[in-house]
Formats: structure tokens, sequence, C-alpha cells
């Protein structure tokens, strides 16, 4: 993608309006509403802004003139006014079809240029954003004859064909950094323009004299009883939804942190949320009619939208507590609070790959793909606002359903979900639990293993996989680093798949505090040669989807009112569990004591000590907890804390980016060891060794450490090849996330990310064993094995 912003700094006049125009370019096929827009847009911008609007088809030279227009377009009108000078241009007089009379432009606060043309390549250098509008053929054709049928009908065809030599030539529409939906509402599509603008470099001082739409209201309706989360997601329409997200504190009744497995939450998009995935520098938010690209890193684009922002805000106005070590130590939610941790703001994953934000080089590792294989395309990071939710209080004993009060069908939601749920009454729930129901009653028994469990390969053989341990181990000889947190992969391609169903099993089977279901459709998603082709359609129309049984909290913020509070739990050190009390006992007590994982747990804590502390106000960073033992239904693990309180100003996105990725899942140090792991593993981890959760809009988080989390995405159909060639093979090559049916293929893509640290005194054969007892938790539900390597 082409950037269109101009550089250098601004000057003010003495009304402290800018001194030179900000240009912003409407370009688009005749017909897609560009002069429609760009007039609603200068009525929005005027009550606050100087504007000006040029329209190219006053220049055009003609009938055939297209192309001849953009030199003069670009040299005559562009080029001065970027540099604060006065256009002048002359007009085509289309009656006598000859030049007419001089005209002139001066510069304003902003000026719109709209027009085929207008965001062409050699303005694009002067422009300060590019929008683009489009629409279908069909429709423009229609639109524009309706609009000037005696005038345009004679020569469409022969303007069109310009249109098309224009755009064969210039990519203009994939260099826009705005796309509007010419279909909607003029109205509602100039208002999200200048939304859109906000966020785009240069606009910000300009677009701060431009009231910005007031905090987004919410509803919300509360039930007197805590419902099984599961149960809720299904009433709610999460299974089914294009995009969702179930967090869930599965261990609820059996976790030795009550206050930490207090909550649990869903988030569904609607058809008004807003959705923002990230990959290759470039991050693509769709909201209403408009879709903006804003190339850069993720992190500073989060820091422009969280916590607060355009759109923000919280179902109803009560005070939001946030769960046990949000506020300061020890402290805990406000019983009783109907809304829970979370002001609705973003929900969503951030993928292992946004490391390289934090200084990691893109090696072999992650630029690998296997032979005759192509790659998943799935977005590096993904985060929605939800239209509706619900927070469940597990020690209050109820239920919050909130949607935005814009949503005329959620009262009716609101109704079916509450008419959708079980009795929860604690006297039938505790009858259950002894009988040995499962949770999911309103769903039925959770459906059973399918027939033909997952036949999963693993990326590295076990001999390959002891090697790089050695050559890891030879990198800390040599004084590179001091543990690395070495990982590889498990892999099946199956002909059918339901996450959903495999999700409850997971849960029910390994509870844990931050376990999680995601669904979420993206548009060029899939694995094979016919994903990500530009069609603009994900393989099969199918969600890339994540089953997570995590255990490890990656970071916690509370909110501005409950102090700023950081909170970091990493995990190093594992243990499987007893056939018997005393060989588990005896197996915990063997992980506390044993000097190996002690020593990498002490390193990837001083390792989180060190990254909270970039932001940290003077005397607050503190280690809580060292090599506590928390046990989990197939491990036990080996946990500490450390928190510390955020420095007033500092954006939480950028305490978010200096604890990024996980350390354990890195090593120490941080970034010298992930350049060793690029040369080490054999593919990228993908949407493995992230994390994810929710970023709420009063400026708390909780996310995840993305481990025993099973991923996929849904095969595209292959692309027969050319001149009797095979088909394009569809095997994937890294973790993804999984669909829960098939895609058009009929097949899905799992990929299981397993690893463990490596440490001076590491054993070989003794971590190749820990990777197979962390993937047994998973690998059991499914009803596979381990694969033979």
């Amino acid at each position: 993608m082409t950037s269109t912003a101009r550089s250098g700094p601004r000057t003010e006049t003495r009304r402290g309006r800018l001194r030179a125009p900000l240009l912003l370019a409407i370009d688009g096929r005749s017909g897609a509403g560009k002069t429609s827009l760009a007039v609603e847009t200068a009525a929005v911008l005027r009550p606050h802004l100087e504007v000006a609007v040029f329209h190219l088809d006053s220049i055009y030279p003609g009938w055939d003139g297209l192309a001849a227009s953009l030199d003069t377009y670009t040299h005559d009108v562009v080029a001065p006014l970027a540099q604060g000078r006065t256009a002048r241009w002359t007009w085509w007089d289309w009656t006598a079809d000859a030049p007419g009379r001089a005209d002139a432009t001066p510069p304003a606060d902003v000026v719109i240029l709209e027009g085929v043309g207008a965001g062409n390549r050699n303005a694009r250098p002067h422009l300060d954003a590019v929008a683009w509008v489009a629409m279908d053929d069909s429709e423009r054709q229609r639109r524009a004859l309706r609009r000037d049928g005696a005038t345009f009908a004679a020569h469409w065809d022969r303007w069109a064909a310009q249109e098309d030599a224009y755009l064969a030539g210039d990519e203009v529409a994939e260099a826009a950094w705005l796309t509007l939906d010419g279909h909607g509402p003029t109205p509602r599509a100039a208002a999200d323009l200048v939304e859109g603008l906000r966020s785009l470099p240069g606009w910000e001082s300009a677009l701060a004299l431009v009231p910005a739409p007031g905090p987004a209201r919410w509803e919300r309706r509360t039930l007197s009883t805590a419902a099984e989360p599961r149960a809720l997601f299904a009433a709610a329409g999460g299974p089914d939804a294009a995009t969702a997200l179930l967090l869930e504190s599965s261990d609820r009744d059996v976790t030795p942190s009550p206050e930490r497995s207090r909550y649990s939450l869903i988030g569904l998009a609607t058809d008004s949320s807003t959705v923002a995935n990230h990959t290759d520098g470039v991050t693509i938010v769709s909201s209403g009619l408009l879709t903006l690209r804003r190339a850069g890193p993720f992190f500073p684009w989060l820091a422009t939208v969280w916590p607060g922002g355009p759109g923000a805000g919280h179902p109803g106005t009560g005070h939001d507590a946030g769960p046990a070590g949000l506020g300061a130590p020890g402290t805990s939610g406000c019983p009783g609070d109907p809304v829970g941790p979370f002001q609705p703001g973003w929900m969503g994953w951030i993928g292992y790959g946004i490391k390289r934000e934090a200084g990691s080089r893109d090696g072999a590792a992650t630029l690998a793909t296997a032979d005759g294989r192509a790659s998943p395309t799935v977005p590096e990071a993904l985060l929605f606002r939800p239209g509706r939710g619900a927070s469940v209080d597990h020690v209050a004993g109820t239920t919050t359903l909130f949607w935005s009060a814009d949503d005329p069908g959620g009262p009716e939601w609101a109704d079916r979900v509450a008419c959708g749920l079980p009795d929860e009454s604690p006297g039938r729930r505790t009858a259950e639990r002894a009988e040995g129901l499962p949770a999911e009653r309103s769903e039925g028994q959770a459906a059973a293993s399918p027939a033909a469990p997952p036949v999963f390969t693993v990326r590295d053989t076990r001999e390959h996989y002891l090697a790089k341990i050695r050559a890891a181990q030879h990198q800390i000889h040599e004084g590179n680093t001091y543990e690395v947190c070495l990982t590889t992969a498990l892999e099946s391609t199956v002909d059918s798949f339901d996450g959903w169903a495999t999700y409850r099993r997971l849960a029910e089977a390994n509870r844990a505090p931050f376990t999680l279901y995601l669904r979420a459709h993206v548009a060029g998603t899939g694995v094979g040669r016919g994903a990500g082709t530009g069609n603009g359609s994900q393989a099969g129309n199918e969600p890339v989807q994540i089953l997570s049984t995590s255990p490890e909290r990656f970071l916690a913020v509370s909110s501005r009112a409950e102090g700023d509070w950081l909170v970091t739990e990493p995990i190093k050190g594992t243990r499987p569990r007893g056939a018997t009390p005393d060989e588990d006992r005896a197996l915990a007590e063997e992980l506390a004591s044993s000097p190996k994982d002690r020593a990498e747990n002490i390193m990837i804590t001083d390792l989180a000590r060190n990254d909270l502390s970039r932001f940290a106000r003077p005397g607050t960073l503190a280690t809580t907890r060292v090599c506590a033992i928390e046990s989990y239904p197939t491990v036990h693990q080996m946990v500490s804390t450390v928190t510390a309180q955020l420095q007033p100003g500092v954006p939480r996105a950028d305490a978010l980016a200096a604890a990024f990725p996980p350390g354990s899942m890195t090593g120490a140090p941080k970034i010298s060891t992930m350049d060793i792991l690029e040369d080490l593993e054999a593919g990228p981890r993908g949407v493995y060794s992230g994390v994810a959760g929710y970023l709420s809009a009063d400026g708390a988080a909780d996310l995840n450490v993305l481990i025993r989390t099973l991923v996929a995405v849904p095969v595209a159909p292959a692309i027969p090849a050319m001149s009797g060639g095979p088909a394009g093979a569809t095997e994937p090559v890294e973790s993804a996330g999984p669909s829960s049916t098939a895609g058009a293929s009929g097949r899905t893509h799992l990929s299981l990310g397993v690893g463990g640290a490596i440490t001076a005194d590491s054993v070989p054969e003794e971590e190749w064993d820990e990777v197979r007892t962390k993937a047994h938790g998973v690998l059991r539900v499914l009803g596979s094995a381990f694969p033979d390597a």
C-alpha cells in the first residue's frame, strides 16, 4: 500500500487553523457517489473549518479526456494547493466542447478533490488522504444514468473504457487509506469518513475543531442468576455469529483463586460493530460504511483507539470493578456490580508475529513455508467492538446482558437469551454436578469425540527437536541467551470439524481461569491456493476459530478508577498429574523443589519485572508470588506474580507493547532470544504464543497467553494446476485458527503449538517428554495420539 500523507510540520494561522490546506481526494468510478459524498463531507466540516471543493469534471477535456486531464489536475490544482498557493485552472465548456473561462481555488483548511482520477499516482505524494468509493457496476450505471441519463448514456461505454485503462495502470483503490461503501446513505458515509480521517496522521489538529460523536449509549438487563457461560453463549447466538468471543473462567468451581475466576464474558459483533485486523504492517479497520487502511505498527494504532475515543462507552453508569489483583494488590471488585470488569471496548487476539514491534526481526521461522504448501492467510492481530454481550458474576450470582442503544433488535435479543437459558438455581446446579451431568444442559450432552479422530503430524521429529535443544544450549554456553523457549507444532487436516462442540469438551476436561472460544470471519482468510487471492471471500466463508484452555495470564490492567495497576503471572515449570493422590502430591512437590524449574521461572519472572518496570510508577514494582504451584486437570504449573502501578500519562497500549510478546514464550533476554528462535524453529507460530482477551473502554484489560490452544482455518478449494499439473496442495504450515465446520473444500486445518523452556541444565529427552505432556490435555479430548516421531 502506498502512503498518501505528506510529511513535515504544519503551521497555524492567527485563527488557530492550519496554514497549508489538508487535501482529501475522493476517487472512484462514475456513478459511485463521489460528488454527493464530497458535498456532504464539506457540509459536516464547514461549521468548524474553511472548506473548498474541487470537481475534476470541471477540467476533463471532453469525453475522451480522462488521461489527459490527470497531469493538468496534478500540476495546476494539487501541487499549488499542497504548497499553500491558489490553484488556477480552466473550465471545460462541455456545450462548446472547448476550453472555457479561467477560475481559481484558493487554499482553505481542507480542500476536497473529487472525481475519477482524484487520487492518481502522481497526485498522491501531495495528498493527505485518498478515499475510494466502491459500488457494484450495475448499481453505479443505474444511478449515473438516472442522474445524467440524457447526457451520459451515449458516452457510458466510451468513458468506462477510459476508467478501465486508468485503473489498470494505477491501483488507486488499493493505495487509498479509506474505502467507502457507496450503497449506504450519503450522510452516514460522510460522518464515517470524517471519523476515519481523525485517525490519520496530519489530521489531528484540524479535526480537533470538529466535535466528535458522543460516547456510545448502552442498554442492559440484569438477571438474578449466574448463567452457565457456555449455555449463555449458545443462547446469545455466539456459535453462529460471524465474530464472537467467550471468555470463560471454566475453573470457577475448583479454582485456587476465586477472585481471578470471578467473571465470564461474552461479546458478539453486530452489523454496526467495528472490526480491526493487522497484517504485515497495515491495520485495516471496518466500521459502518468505512474501511480504513493505516500503514504502520499495530501498537501505536491501538493507542489511538484504546481506551475511550469516539464510540467508546459502557452499559449503564454504575462503577465498574475489575477482577481481584486489578485494584491495589489484594483488593477485589465490588460485590454485586452488575456490569463486571468489561465496559464495551475491544475483544480479540494479538498473535506472536507482532513481536517485530518489540525489535525482533522476521527470520527464517516467520518466513518459512513448507515445500509445495501454501501458508495460512490469517491476521496477525484481530480486535472487534462487540455490539451485544454479557457478563456473568459467579460470586454475586448475576448475569448482565448489554447491547447498543442504537440496536433496534437488542431488546428482542435479550428476551431470547433470557428465555433460552436453563434453570440455574443453586439447588438444581448442585444436584446435576453431583450426578456428573455436563454443564451445557441447554445444548444437550456435549458432542462426542469424532468417529475418526484427527491424525496429527509434528513439525519437528524427536531427533530434530533434540538437536534444536542442543543448539539452544550452545547459544546459552556462548553467552547469547540465558533461556530459550523453544516450540514446535502438531498439525492435522480433517474432513469435518465442529469447533464449538470441541471447545465445550476441552473446557470441561481442562478447566482453567483463561479458557476462551473465539470465531471471526475475515475476508481472504484460509489455507491453500484458493485463500487470500484478493477475491474478498474467506475459504468456504467459514470463520477462523481459536479454542484455548490457557491457565496463564499475560497482562491485566485495572481501570483508572481502580488505580492503573498492572499484573502479570508468568508460568514456567510443568509436571503431569498423578494417577493416585500420593503420586499426584509427589509430582507437585517435585516441581516445587526442582532447582531447574525454579531457575526457569525466576528468569522469566525477572524478565516480566523488567517489562513492567519500563512504565511503572517508581516504588510500585513488586513480586507478590514466586514459584507457587497451581494444579489443573492435566498438569501442575509453577506460577509467579508481578505487579506495578502504571505511570500517569503513559498510554496503556505502550505498557502492553513493552510486555509483548509474553516472556514465558520467548526466553531471556527477550529480543536476542527471539532472534535465536527465528533460526531454530521450522515455521511461524501464528496465533500461538500470542495473547487474547479484552480491552475495556475504561482502560481495564485482561489478556491470556495463547497456550494449550487449538487453532485452525478452513482449507480453500485447490486451484487446478495449469497444463495438467497436480492440483495445488492444501496442507498448511502454521497455526491460524479453527473453523466450526469445514470450508468450501470440506476440510479444516488444525494446529496445536507446544514447547518448553531450555536452560543450560535441560536434559533434551526430558524436554521432549514435557512437550508430549503439554499436548496431552488437548489430544485426549480429540481422541488423538501424539504422533510417533
